[in-house]
C-alpha cells in the first residue's frame, strides 16, 4: 500500500480552493430560480399571474395561513448574513460573503430539497438586522442566520427566536453544535466512554462552541465537566477580565460561572491535560493546536479541530500525537464534523410540520439520528458520522426533527411518521434528479478542464 506524503496531503488540502477560483467565474453563481409549475403555453400566465392570481390573493387575505398552501413559502427560507464573520476569514463584508451564502443555498436545495434566498445585507447594526428579519417573515417559511460576529449573534438569535412566528436558526451556533454532538456521541461510544462522565474541552469561545455547551448538556453531558478556552486563557469565575465579560459577553460570562468545576486556570493548553474530548472552533491553523498538547490528554483521546478552511491542526498530526479519533470540518478528510450534515435535514423536518421554532431538543433529536445512521453502518475510527454522500441521512434527520417538534407542540401540522418520511424522501430525491437532468441535457454545462 502506497504511503501518502505530507506534501501530497497538503496539495490535496489546497485543491478545493484552486478549483473554486476556476469554477466560480465560469458558472457566475451556483443557484438560480426556475419554474415549478406547468407552462403549457403563454395562456397559462393568466392562471399564474393576472387575472387568475387574484383569487388565491383574496383567499390568503381571508386566511393568512393559506399562504403556505398557495405559495412556495412552505419550502422557502432566507439565508441572512452581514458578512462580519465569514468562515475563518473574519469581517470581509456582505459582498465577499455572498459566495458562501449561495453555496449554503445549493446545499440546502440538493441535500434537503429546501429553496433559498441568499440575502447579504448592508448593515452591521444588530437592532437593524433584528428588525429586518422580522419584516421579512411574510415572504419565507424560516430564516438561517449565517456568519454573524459575536457577541451580537447571540442577541440576534435569542431575540428573533422569542419574537418571530417562523423558525429562526443560526447555523454557526445550532448547526455546528448539532453535528459536533453527533460526532461526540459516536466517538465516545467507540472508545467506551460515557457522555455524562467525559471531560470535554471546547477550544475557542465563539458562537459555535458556546452553543455546543447547550446542545451537549441537552444530550447528557455535564456542564461541570466542560472546560472552555478563549484567546486569553481558560474560562473560570475568577478571570481578571470578569467585568468586561459580564457587561459585553453575557454568554461567555455565564460559561465562566457554570463550567470548569475542576477550577483549571491559565493558558489554553493547560485545559488539554486529562481531557477525553477536545472540540476546537477557533483560529484556523495549522499549528494552532500543538501535538504536545494532545499527548497530555486522557487515554483514547478524541480531537475535533473544526476551523475552516484550515483546521487548527492537520489530522495526521493529531493522530501521530496519539489521538484515537480525529474529525475536521472539511469534506476531503475522514469524519467531517460539518454543519452541512445537519441543516438540510433539520430544516426539511422543520418546514414539513411548519414548526414555529427550532428548539435545542430538536437539535439533539437530529444529532442522535445522525449518529444512529453511522452506527447502523458500523463505527470505525475514520467513520463516526456519515458523509454528505449518504443522502439517506437527510430524510431520517428530517423525520426525527419533525417528530420532536410535534412532541413539543411547536408544529402547525401533525402528519404520520410514514408520511413525513415519504415527503422528505420525495422532495430531496426530486432536487437531485432535477440537478442531474440539467447536467445530462447540457443546461448546466461541464466546465472546461484546466
Amino acid at each position: 500500500m502506497k504511503t501518502v506524503t505530507v506534501e501530497e496531503l497538503l496539495a490535496k488540502a489546497k485543491k478545493p480552493g484552486e478549483d473554486a477560483m476556476h469554477l466560480h467565474p465560469y458558472f457566475q453563481g451556483k443557484i438560480e430560480t426556475i419554474p415549478k409549475c406547468v407552462i403549457r403555453d403563454l395562456s397559462d400566465f393568466a392562471i399564474w399571474y393576472t387575472p387568475g392570481v387574484a383569487e388565491p390573493c383574496k383567499a390568503i387575505n381571508k386566511d393568512r395561513d393559506k399562504v403556505y398552501d398557495y405559495t412556495n413559502k412552505w419550502n422557502t427560507i432566507a439565508v441572512v448574513s452581514d458578512g462580519t464573520r465569514v468562515l475563518g476569514l473574519g469581517d470581509i463584508g456582505p459582498e465577499a460573503g455572498l459566495p458562501v451564502m449561495e453555496g449554503k443555498g445549493l446545499i440546502f436545495k440538493y441535500l434537503g430539497g429546501v429553496d433559498v434566498y441568499p440575502l447579504v445585507i448592508g448593515t452591521k447594526d444588530p437592532d437593524k438586522i433584528i428588525e429586518w428579519v422580522k419584516i421579512l417573515q411574510p415572504a419565507v417559511g424560516g430564516v438561517n442566520l449565517e456568519d454573524l460576529a459575536q457577541p451580537k449573534c447571540f442577541r440576534i438569535l435569542d431575540t428573533l427566536r422569542a419574537e418571530c412566528e417562523i423558525p429562526i436558526w443560526h447555523d454557526d451556533q445550532q448547526g455546528t453544535a448539532t453535528v459536533i454532538v453527533a460526532g461526540v456521541i459516536n466517538a465516545l461510544k467507540f472508545v467506551n466512554k460515557r457522555m455524562d462522565e467525559a471531560q470535554i474541552v471546547l477550544f475557542g469561545a465563539g458562537a459555535a462552541n458556546i452553543r455546543t455547551v447547550y446542545i451537549l448538556e441537552a444530550a447528557g453531558a455535564k456542564r461541570e465537566n466542560i472546560v472552555i478556552t478563549d484567546s486569553k486563557g481558560i474560562l473560570h469565575k475568577e478571570r481578571p477580565d470578569w467585568k468586561k465579560l459580564e457587561e459585553e459577553f453575557k454568554q461567555k460570562w455565564e460559561m465562566c460561572l457554570t463550567t470548569n468545576k475542576r477550577g483549571v486556570k491559565g493558558a489554553p493548553e493547560l485545559a488539554f491535560k486529562g481531557a477525553d474530548v477536545v472540540i476546537a472552533a477557533s483560529t484556523p491553523g495549522p499549528g494552532t493546536i500543538k501535538p504536545e498538547w494532545i499527548k497530555g490528554m486522557a487515554k483514547d483521546p478524541i480531537v475535533f479541530p473544526c476551523a475552516n478552511p484550515v483546521p487548527e491542526c492537520w489530522p495526521w498530526e493529531a493522530k501521530e500525537a496519539g489521538a484515537r479519533i480525529v474529525g475536521t470540518g472539511r469534506s476531503d478528510f475522514p469524519n467531517q464534523i460539518n454543519n452541512s450534515l445537519g441543516f438540510p435535514g433539520i430544516f426539511r423536518g422543520t418546514l414539513d410540520v411548519r414548526a414555529r421554532t427550532i428548539t435545542d431538543e430538536m437539535c439533539v433529536a437530529a444529532a442522535r439520528e445522525l449518529a444512529k445512521v453511522a452506527e447502523d453502518k458500523g463505527l470505525r475510527e475514520d467513520y463516526i458520522v456519515p458523509s454528505m454522500s449518504e443522502w439517506e441521512v437527510f430524510p431520517r434527520e428530517a423525520v426525527a426533527v419533525a417528530k420532536k417538534a410535534m412532541e413539543q407542540k411547536v408544529a402547525r401540522l401533525y402528519p404520520s411518521e410514514d408520511d413525513l418520511y415519504e415527503r422528505a424522501n420525495s422532495l430531496i430525491k426530486r432536487s437531485r434528479v432535477v440537478s442531474q437532468c440539467l447536467m445530462e441535457h447540457g443546461l448546466v454545462p461541464n466546465p472546461p478542464t484546466r
